[in-house]
């Protein structure tokens, strides 16, 4: 395969980024690679900005009239190069930019937290309290998928949602 810059030498680098969900793929040969700042990927391999770069989805480079977060004066762009926020106002001001690459790293973009393990009880121990937090998370997971389910307009869905969801209530009250 000819090197897709010079169409002369032969490619012995290949080079795939994704970027927001788009795969691009290069085929250089060694002189092109170097030109292009790919002389040796070992270099950058375990930098961390790099890495996290990849995640956020932005070139690495920054551009003039680029937007500073009032408070800490960060760049998204030495954001996507570092991979942290300067501070947390950053999220408010960068946050259509930080939702996407959020999402995609974590999988969501809010905090659900860890569920509790059920403790080892003794025998004559009460089991109240853990029936409780189950209770509550479950409610918590079902109000989520309602809230989900209205914003998608799956009514039907969301009409047994607000039952389990009313089943649940009304046992915890009868246990109260």
């Amino acid at each position: 395969m000819l090197c897709q810059s010079c169409k002369k030498n032969q490619a012995t680098t290949h080079i795939k980024n994704i970027v927001n969900g788009e795969l691009t793929e290069m085929h250089l040969c060694s002189e092109c690679a170097a030109k292009q700042g790919y002389s040796n990927v070992f270099d950058h391999m375990f930098d961390i900005g790099s890495f996290m770069s990849g995640f956020m989805g932005e070139p690495s480079f920054a551009l003039a009239t680029e937007k500073h977060c009032p408070n800490c004066g960060i760049t998204f762009s030495q954001i996507t190069k570092s991979g942290r926020v300067g501070c947390a106002k950053c999220y408010d001001v960068f946050y259509d930019r930080l939702i996407p690459s959020i999402k995609r790293i974590h999988g969501n973009t809010f905090h659900t937290g860890k569920r509790l393990r059920k403790p080892q009880l003794k025998s004559g121990e009460n089991h109240t309290i853990n029936a409780e937090v189950s209770q509550k998370s479950e409610l918590e997971r079902l109000s989520s998928e309602l809230q989900n389910a209205v914003k998608n307009q799956e009514f039907e869905k969301a009409a047994q949602l607000r039952d389990k969801i009313n089943a649940l209530k009304s046992e915890q009250g009868g246990n109260q």
